[in-house]
């Protein structure tokens, strides 16, 4: 997986779901959401340059993911 920083949204969704493929997006709350992004194989962005703006362009790649896979 190439290395993955908050701005690669598209990315992270994918990985996202990879991840947690039953989790619907929307139901995710963005403390968790963000450590699971940390956790993500291949992420190397800094924690501290997260915030809620990114969090929900990130929530909103992964729901279009989802959305694609469960109709």
């Amino acid at each position: 997986m190439p290395e993955l920083n908050w701005t690669d949204t598209e990315g992270i969704a994918i990985g996202l779901m990879e991840a947690h493929p039953d989790v619907d997006p929307l139901t995710v709350r963005f403390t968790d959401l963000h450590r699971w992004v940390m956790e993500l194989s291949g992420f190397r962005g800094d924690a501290k340059e997260s915030n809620e703006k990114k969090l929900e362009a990130i929530q909103m790649a992964w729901y279009e993911e989802w959305q694609e896979e469960n109709g």
